[in-house]
């Protein structure tokens, strides 16, 4: 057994890269949830291509899992890793440039014959881990696919089985090099494989043999721990975004009394909340997946009007498509959740990788004046309480509601400290009554300007609807065009009268006032938090305040940006929350903009920060 020291680190950023079909996301997802279970503060970015099966060795095919764990509070999934696992050439290639210098790579040498590097468009004569391209890091090579078919050779499985098992060998090895165990993993198999005793016993086998390859070669002399975080007392769990969101509307609506009705149709990335919400019928819970985007905003318009609490779900394409029928629900003022995980545009453009490019859409993309409430998550454990909130707000005001998530939220996780639902805030719920004798007015309304609920089937409460313009306080159709404005201007306030049933702005940190505020949405949180503290830690006058209520802002949005003598806004698009800051409080913000499908780096940040200073 080799002798080796331990190395205690603060925090540590691991990216595992391979093929698609190489169980990486498996393999990065294991790993963290050991470091979440031992107390390590994670963020995480999964990162993949849009295909289902990219072609094998290519590029294009590359799919990683990025983690960032740590003694101390990590809000990002980091800039540049300090461990980079890489299963073939291509993975290599795709990822080299985000390794940190001097950090290690962990190569799977099998893929990096003269057919991996073919494909990944390296020369044979270039093959990175034969010459001296990789001086500057420290390369461990190991012949993870040879040895995993050694291993399993008395197995009886195929070599294309055998093969699917390498990724436990790294999985092991990391195990070992930074000081966990196996046990949370090991469940997991036997929980996943529990009724294919041989694919069980060939990934067990594999996985310690990875741990036992790191105890008993002479090659490592090191190995790392990183102790827990100090984390505020409670019960966590590991959370990714889809699944908070899933939890915040069941949350919803049964704090509200409501029954739950999803309609979805599938689509990249925001089908996990339709697979997370069919799991949980027992709380009053349908889901249907529709056969279309229409069909499915649609399906949930009809489960609102019939006093159910109707949501929906896509990413920009299908909300495209939902406009009209969401047109519908905000003239009908149903409560709706029309949720949108934002993802690279325009048309199907980038499925996989993440973009806040939707919030022109969402405030303007419909057609007539129609405005909506905005609601945003800033991480994927946000998600939970920014997606109750959204349904407060859809029930409590009478409207359809935006919930605003994006594919980096979705797919990341963090440590969630779930509440107790006793701590949860009330949702006020009331269906219309029969007014003895009296006309039922359906669009009478009270000091929110919110009209009743009124439920189909009571005497007393028989009503028209359609998309056609209602008269006021009747609901009969109308095209006087005195009433037309009116009605106009009538939903229009309601919606500003939301402002005052949300909270103020806070400063999330830094001086309340001062020389930048940098103001941002959304999943850009976690950099622009990391960035701002590192500015302070610099001596720089710098403070962070991010936005939940898009629309409308919060009452004293305005008095803090004028705190302040610059402001700096960088999102993930092309400069959208800007022009609308910038038309509401006319001041001169400016702007940063990043369109490559991947979060911004904290450093990158920094340097914009001290750019914008000068």
């Amino acid at each position: 057994m080799a002798d080796s020291t331990k190395e205690v680190l603060e925090e540590v950023i691991i990216k595992f890269a391979g093929d698609s079909g190489d169980g990486m996301q498996l393999t990065g997802s294991q790993f963290t949830n050991t470091a979440a279970l031992f107390g390590n503060d994670i963020s995480t970015f999964p990162d993949f291509p849009a295909e289902i099966r990219a072609p094998i060795g290519t590029l294009a095919g590359v799919s990683g899992y990025q983690l960032h764990f740590g003694s101390i509070n990590i809000y990002t999934p980091g800039d540049k890793c300090d461990v980079l696992v890489v299963m073939n050439a291509a993975a290599l290639k795709a990822n080299l440039d985000y390794l940190k210098r001097g950090g290690t790579i962990i190569a799977n040498i099998s893929g990096f014959d003269s057919k991996n590097l073919r494909l990944a468009k390296i020369e044979e004569e270039d093959n990175p881990i034969e010459n001296d391209s990789l001086s500057e890091f420290n390369l461990i090579q190991m012949d993870v696919t040879k040895m995993t078919r050694e291993i399993l050779k008395e197995s009886g499985m195929g070599i294309k089985e055998i093969d699917r098992s390498k990724n436990m060998f790294v999985l092991g090895f990391l195990y070992w090099m930074f000081d966990r165990k196996m046990d949370n993993s090991i469940q997991f198999l036997e929980s996943k494989f529990g009724k294919k005793p041989e694919i069980l016993k060939a990934n067990l086998d594999v996985l310690k043999a990875g741990y036992h390859y790191g105890d008993t070669t002479e090659t490592f002399t090191t190995r790392y721990t990183v102790d827990p975080a100090p984390m505020p007392p409670g019960t966590y769990r590991g959370i990714m975004g889809n699944q908070a969101t899933a939890m915040g509307l069941i949350a919803a609506t049964t704090k509200a009394g409501l029954n739950l009705f999803y309609g979805s149709y599938p689509i990249t990335p925001a089908s996990d909340i339709l697979h997370e919400l069919a799991k949980h019928k027992n709380f009053k819970v349908k889901t249907f997946q529709a056969e279309d985007e229409i069909a499915a905003v649609c399906s949930a318009i009809g489960a609102s009007f019939g006093g159910s609490l109707g949501i929906t779900a896509s990413s920009g394409p299908g909300i495209a498509l939902k406009g009209e029928a969401i047109g519908l629900a905000t003239i009908l003022e149903l409560p709706l959740v029309v949720i949108n995980v934002q993802r690279g545009g325009p048309s199907t453009g980038l499925p996989t990788k993440t973009e806040q490019s939707d919030l022109l859409q969402v405030m303007y993309g419909r057609n007539g004046e129609a405005p909506l409430p905005v609601v945003s998550a800033s991480s994927p454990a946000d998600c939970f309480e920014a997606a109750f909130e959204a349904c407060r707000i859809a029930v409590e005001h009478m409207t359809p509601v935006f919930f605003l998530s994006d594919g980096y939220i979705a797919n990341g996780a963090e440590p969630w400290r779930f509440p107790n639902a006793d701590d949860l805030p009330a949702i006020k719920n009331e269906y219309a009554k029969p007014k003895d004798g009296k006309e039922f007015l359906p669009y009478e309304r009270d000091e929110k300007l919110v009209r009743e609920w009124a439920i189909p089937g009571v005497k007393g409460l028989e009503h028209r609807i359609g998309g056609l313009e209602k008269e006021d306080k009747t609901g009969n159709v109308s095209y006087d065009p005195y009433n037309h404005e009116k009605m106009v201007k009538i939903r229009e306030e309601k919606i500003n009268k939301i402002a005052d049933y949300i909270p103020e702005q806070k400063i999330d940190n830094g001086p309340d006032k001062g020389k930048l505020l940098v103001l941002g949405w959304g999943g850009t949180y976690g950099s622009i938090k990391s960035a701002v503290i590192k500015a302070n830690e610099n001596g720089l006058d710098v403070a962070h305040a991010h936005i939940r209520y898009m629309n409308p802002f919060p009452k004293n949005l305005g008095e803090i940006l004028y705190n302040y003598d610059k402001v700096l806004i960088p999102e993930i698009n092309n400069g959208q929350l800007i022009k609308i800051i910038r038309d509401k409080y006319l001041i001169p913000a400016v702007p940063f903009n990043k369109i490559q499908g991947r979060p911004f780096g904290v450093d990158e940040l920094f340097d914009k920060i001290k750019e914008t200073l000068k």
